[in-house]
């Protein structure tokens, strides 16, 4: 859906229909280690103190509030939520949004993914974060620094959300919370692990995504396909294996014809309610030849977002289909 390294690519193919918007990943080197320094300032005349933390970003050394409360983090708001914050607005592309986080955000504005400095300064932020892919925005670092002391993650802090939320929870001071949402993430893959592998064995499962009449599919380290194989570790199908890795935010759709030789023994359809391409794959009898759907082994989810993005909640949301789907049908 850039709109943000892969997932606002695809927050516009959801708003355009079957049109794919390719757009290239930031380039931006990664920052050295993040260094931690927490400044209290008193100052005498009006008794009050003044918290501040300087750690290094992908533009380098920042000073950032340690007690701000208005924060803005657009389509990152997943390890926001997962520290118990609220953030000021929530990333959109015109009415699309990341319905996952609908159940915290539904009464939260929205802002528009290339974040126009006017919605930004009437959002009145008192601390914004960004991606490093600076041109995908509508102003640059200074402007949005002019308005609030603005924080540019590194890469690794973009595509892995454990040191995401660990560098949140060091700017909000909530380093503890942190660490404790982690280990209780992984408390749950490791169970979640086990029932699936109880209840499937070696069994191999594809997910699939469903948008107008047409289909993608995961790679093995596509968003949230790495929790299936990964972390839960779902075997893949030859068919997904000879698909190598996704190197870039690049997803061309596969044909219905190369969906023939599809050897999954389940498949996962991520479709919104409606989509037209789940009417083709139901009314194809080539698709109706392949092992999942033979033994009645499709199983269909109809809100994609959390499939489509990277983040703690998301890959909470991913685990909960995969046992709904494979464990507790």
């Amino acid at each position: 859906m850039k709109p943000t390294k892969n997932f606002r690519q695809i927050a516009t193919i959801l708003m355009a229909g079957s049109l794919l918007t390719l757009s290239a990943c930031g380039n931006n080197d990664a920052a050295p280690e993040t260094n931690n320094n927490t400044n209290n300032d008193t100052n005498n005349e009006g008794n009050t103190e003044t918290n501040e933390i300087t750690l290094d970003s992908a533009m380098g050394e920042v000073t950032l509030p340690a007690n701000a409360e208005r924060i803005l983090a657009p389509y990152h708001e997943d390890s926001l939520i997962a520290l118990d914050v609220t953030p000021v607005a929530k990333w959109a592309i015109g009415q699309t949004v990341q319905d996952y986080l609908e159940s915290d955000l539904e009464d939260v504005e929205r802002i528009e993914w290339n974040l126009p400095l006017e919605q930004v300064l009437n959002h009145e932020p008192e601390l914004i974060i960004l991606e490093n892919n600076m041109e995908s925005y509508e102003g640059t670092y200074e402007d949005y620094n002019n308005i609030a002391p603005t924080y540019v993650m590194t890469d690794e802090e973009i595509s892995d959300w454990r040191e995401q939320i660990e560098t949140f929870g060091t700017i909000l001071g909530k380093e503890d919370d942190a660490e404790t949402i982690i280990n209780e993430y992984d408390d749950v893959v490791e169970s979640a692990r086990n029932e699936i592998s109880e209840a499937i064995g070696d069994e191999s499962v594809a997910v699939i995504w469903v948008t107008g009449d047409q289909f993608y599919l995961f790679e093995s380290n596509r968003h949230s396909a790495e929790v299936l194989y990964s972390e839960l570790e779902v075997n893949q199908p030859a068919f997904i294996e000879d698909l190598g890795t996704a190197e870039d935010a690049s997803w061309n759709p596969i044909s219905l014809e190369a969906l023939s030789e599809l050897d999954a023994d389940h498949v996962f359809l991520l479709a919104v309610e409606g989509e037209q391409g789940i009417d083709t794959l139901e009314n194809s009898s080539v698709w109706q030849s392949t092992p999942a759907a033979q033994n009645d082994n499709v199983h269909i989810f109809n809100d994609p977002s959390n499939w489509t993005n990277k983040g703690l909640l998301a890959s909470h949301q991913t685990i909960q289909d995969v046992l709904s789907a494979l464990v507790q049908e």
